[in-house]
């Protein structure tokens, strides 16, 4: 070696291994990093590499942000693929053991496959005894694939369909004068496939199978206008709510006026039916209850509410009516009492929002305004709360799915948003927007796939939100009379 080449690589070593005190101290052109001339090759100081955090960042930045985004989505293909992928890795190269997909539709299971076993990632063993074949751990030896059973297994594991949900809506219908106003319910579908809406003084029916229009009925000659709209269960009676306080029975196919229901003192913004029972809320605080078959004065009166109500539900059971109040209070009724046998004052703004669920017994849902922007559960057999969370805007209204136990809810300030949710993991299955204005009307479809919303921007969407599949599994219990039926 060249004498005066090692000796500038030995003044180079001892530069580097000098302590910080020393080599403040020692000043000149030996300590200066420009003085000193270096060989041809360059060797990195890793002296303060933190490794832990080094190996953690390698495997984030494997994938681009945008990836790491398409795989947190739980309807993806692409992340169902990666997820199978690295259970295959695991598989040959750590004998993790893994048979079947997990699902994605779950933060912790999807954390769990990426998260355990990592202590043994570098321990190596050696197997000196072979497991026979029929445990599933050995590949047969007339096997030509380089897998193991455990691979194949995965491989051959059954994966749930990606679910796709349109952004935008199928359909767009102008529904001009429908009115921006929180506590009206102007639009609902009917079990015949007739979508009802309530335009300024006039009530409009629009066919799903044809696509026609008709006007079922105007009040502008009396000088009113429409404040809700409810169909039957059947879907040939129609009830509708005015500004006055009249409650009118309409017939849909005769196109006739059967009856006109007084009693109330102020506008009626909620309605409900209840077989031949039609509930009526108002904004003089009252819910009245009244048999169409029967002379009205057969009514019952229900006062509970200090301001105005503005929601009711029947519950799947005809058994028990919530209602919800602009005083934040929502109510639970008895079909025999006068009085409400539950209350529940959680909600910090008015409750318009509720649903009963179709999958659970007792199970309800209730949605708050603009102060209070929450969903939250109620077990009505208990009387108890179950959980709640924040949605981010007011709660305009709710629905479950007929197949599903899922439910969508319409928001307003300041999203004007429509979200699907999994119950009761609350994850977000969708995210749609396309409305300018609050997402005031919402109602599903006959058929439980589709819904419609309006908003004060005066149109009227139609979305595919829903599946038919069932995901519930039925239960097994012999307690359960219909699984006895053959």
């Amino acid at each position: 070696m060249d004498q005066e080449y090692e000796r500038r690589l030995l003044k180079q070593i001892n530069h580097q291994n000098l302590p910080e005190g020393q080599l403040a101290k020692s000043g000149g052109a030996t300590c200066s990093p420009l003085s000193v001339k270096s060989g041809d090759r360059f060797i990195p100081t890793r002296v303060g590499s933190n490794w832990c955090i080094n190996f953690h960042y390698a495997n984030e930045n494997c994938q681009s942000p945008n990836q790491n985004h398409r795989s947190k989505d739980a309807g993806s293909d692409t992340g169902k693929d990666t997820v199978a992928y690295a259970a295959l890795l695991r598989n040959e190269l750590l004998g993790a053991g893994i048979e079947s997909v997990p699902d994605l539709h779950t933060e912790d299971r999807r954390h769990t496959v990426f998260s355990q076993d990592t202590h043994s990632l570098f321990r190596y063993t050696v197997h000196t005894k072979r497991v026979p074949f029929d445990s599933g751990n050995e590949v047969s030896p007339y096997s030509l694939s380089p897998l193991s059973n455990k691979s194949h297994k995965l491989l051959r594991s059954p994966r749930k369909p990606a679910r796709k949900i349109s952004k935008i809506p199928f359909k767009v219908l102008d529904a001009p004068e429908l009115q921006d106003d929180f506590y009206l319910n102007l639009v609902d579908w009917s079990a015949g496939n007739l979508l009802s809406v309530g335009l300024g003084a006039c009530v409009y029916l629009w066919s799903a199978c044809t696509s026609q229009v008709t006007r079922l009925c105007d009040l502008s000659v009396d000088g009113d206008s429409v404040t809700s709209v409810c169909w039957n269960e059947r879907g040939s009676l129609v009830a509708v709510g005015t500004h006055k306080g009249y409650v009118q029975i309409w017939d849909a196919a005769g196109g006739r006026k059967l009856t006109s229901l007084e009693g109330h003192s102020a506008r009626v913004g909620a309605l409900a039916w209840n077989g031949e029972q039609l509930s009526s809320g108002s904004r003089d605080r009252v819910i009245l209850q009244r048999d169409v078959r029967t002379p009205p004065s057969a009514e019952r009166r229900l006062q509970g509410h200090r301001q105005e109500v503005c929601g009711l539900k029947w519950s799947p059971d005809h058994q028990h009516l919530a209602s919800g109040g602009n005083d934040n209070k929502l109510l639970v009724w008895n079909s025999s009492s006068l009085l409400p046998m539950q209350q529940y004052s959680d909600h910090l703004a008015a409750v318009k929002a509720i649903a009963w669920s179709p999958h659970q017994h007792g199970l309800l849902v209730s949605g708050g305004g603009t102060a209070d922007r929450c969903l939250r559960f109620w077990n009505t057999l208990t009387g108890q709360p179950l959980q709640s969370t924040d949605t981010g805007s007011q709660v305009c209204n709710l629905a479950w799915s007929k197949h599903a136990n899922e439910l969508v809810s319409t928001h307003g300030y300041s999203q004007n948003q429509i979200l699907v949710w999994k119950y009761p993991s609350l994850n977000q299955v969708a995210k749609l927007t396309g409305h300018s204005y609050r997402v005031l009307y919402l109602a599903v479809s006959p058929d439980g796939e589709a819904i419609v919303t309006g908003a004060g921007d005066e149109t009227l969407r139609f979305w595919n939100v829903f599946s038919k599949t069932r995901c519930t599994k039925e239960s097994k219990s012999v307690l359960n009379l219909f699984t006895r039926i053959r």
